[in-house]
């Protein structure tokens, strides 16, 4: 692997730079709404190459929507997506051969087996590597000798990330990928997606519930509110800036009026979840503690 990673295979520098290239993905004023209810509202998003994003919403904020609006399967009222410069619901072959995708639930044909399967979809993608797919298929153990509905919901998952990794895809969205995964599996992944990332400077946006996931690998993070991306950046950078200050009602209050540089990102009684806040200028009586991505998604989501 790249040394850029670490002796684990699993953390990604958000310090790692990539040629200025056009974006793979660039959304502006995205909004689409169900039954006259907004799920997304003048959603702003752009995704770089090398870019490793999570997106992290509560349930129901319309993370399957956005990733489905992505890739032009959801057509919006308002705004545009992009994709390789092109109108994502009108790209050409080529475009969508570079795209890699597995939804949240399972589109595999169930009467197929694994190698008939990956044949079927080895005829539509010029790039395919063998050698990747026969070596996954070994190492995350997908049967072969039975029908893809006989698999459990496991096999067919990883059934599933292999089929949206063998054609070696420069933009791969993924929905929930490893809910159905034991820890240890969600491990290999998610070091098979960090080697995609580093050999390949492949963009990766994928939603998930299992913050832990996060946290092995220092990516971007992108937190969807209210039908928009309330905010998005390095999640190491993200936990090194941010702070939890506890205190009095009225010192915390105070701290705009005293000049002291801080984004609030949440307010509770006698507990603000502050970004880039001057520690040293705190007054006393406040107590600054580094904050988790618990706290994160507590106040951003």
């Amino acid at each position: 692997m790249n040394s850029s990673a670490s002796s684990a295979g699993l953390v990604l520098s958000s310090a790692a730079a990539w040629p200025a290239m056009a974006p793979r993905a660039e959304i502006e004023g995205l909004t689409l709404a169900y039954g006259g209810q907004p799920v997304l509202q003048g959603l702003q998003w752009r995704l770089d190459p090398g870019q490793v994003v999570g997106l992290l919403g509560r349930n129901g904020a319309g993370k399957t929507t956005l990733l489905e609006a992505l890739l032009g399967l959801r057509e919006a009222s308002a705004g545009s997506v992009q994709l390789f410069g092109q109108p994502a619901a009108r790209l050409d072959d080529a475009a969508r051969a570079r795209i890699g995708y597995v939804p949240q639930q399972s589109d595999l044909f169930e009467e197929l087996r694994a190698d008939e399967l990956l044949a079927y979809f080895r005829s539509f993608y010029p790039r395919w590597n063998d050698t990747k797919v026969q070596g996954l298929l070994e190492r995350w153990a997908v049967p072969r000798d039975i029908p893809i509905g006989r698999m459990s919901g496991g096999q067919q998952q990883r059934l599933s990330l292999i089929r949206a990794l063998a054609h070696e895809p420069e933009l791969l969205v993924l929905d929930e990928p490893v809910a159905s995964l034991d820890p240890l599996a969600r491990r290999d992944f998610l070091r098979e997606l960090v080697e995609q990332v580093l050999d390949r400077g492949t963009t990766v946006v994928f939603s998930t519930h299992i913050l832990s996931d996060l946290e092995r690998v220092a990516f971007n993070v992108a937190f969807l509110r209210e039908g928009r991306i309330a905010l998005q950046s390095p999640l190491d950078e993200l936990l090194e800036e941010t702070r939890l200050l506890i205190g009095p009602e009225a010192l915390l209050a105070a701290l705009p009026r005293a000049g002291v540089g801080v984004e609030v990102l949440s307010r509770r009684p006698g507990r603000w979840l502050v970004r880039r806040v001057d520690e040293a200028a705190l007054a006393p009586g406040l107590v600054a503690q580094r904050a988790s991505l618990e706290d994160l998604f507590e106040a951003l989501t």
